[in-house]
């Protein structure tokens, strides 16, 4: 694997879309928060996938690398997460706090969306043996230079402060953060179309 190429997934490769995914947020503050048994994170997770940025496969905006080594979900514009699945998955499944907490850091997710159309990355990870090696890189290239061409807005949430550099050096712009009491912080971002 020196040099592979970014791939659109097709139905035969949503399952291992979904585990690069699995793998890539497995230490995941929020993620873990909601589903701190590592036997509930496993199980459910996938729903969780399927119901944030499943549309993505639908779409062809779904991107893979390598053997799934990392995966991307990008929601094309006015393609929106299905909400009920998510606060359903979140009442039957999480803890109680993210019982409690979920809904209302969905809505204060939603709140931060731009009204312009806009590319929406609910998912993007790389499983951490295959860390270093520039794959989410070439995930988050792959995409953004469709959305430089057509000139859109791409718009995400981190739900790892680490991870905001990344993106940082990627063009996005911290709008703010989203804390509500005990679940991790969540930060929105924004990134303006460059001219090619």
């Amino acid at each position: 694997m020196n040099n592979p190429d970014v791939k659109t997934a097709i139905e035969s490769d949503e399952a291992g879309v979904i585990d690069a995914l699995k793998l890539a947020f497995v230490a995941d503050p929020a993620t873990r928060w909601v589903w701190p048994d590592p036997q509930k994170y496993l199980s459910h997770f996938p729903s969780f996938v399927q119901a944030f940025g499943g549309k993505a496969f639908t779409h062809k905006s779904a991107h893979y690398i390598g053997n799934y080594s990392g995966a991307a979900l990008w929601l094309p514009p006015n393609v929106h997460p299905d909400s009920d699945a998510l606060i359903t998955l979140l009442q039957d499944t999480a803890s109680e706090e993210a019982q409690k907490d979920g809904p209302e850091v969905f809505e204060k997710m939603s709140s931060f969306h731009p009204n312009e159309p806009h590319w929406y990355l609910p998912l993007l990870g790389v499983d951490p043996f295959h860390h270093g090696k520039g794959l989410g890189s070439k995930l988050m290239v792959h995409a953004l230079t469709v959305m430089d061409k057509d000139n859109t807005l791409a718009y995400l949430e981190s739900s790892n402060p680490t991870n905001i550099p990344f993106y940082k050096r990627h063009g996005f712009e911290l709008l703010g953060t989203i804390q509500v009491n005990t679940f991790p912080p969540i930060f929105p971002m924004l990134r303006k179309p460059r001219i090619p």
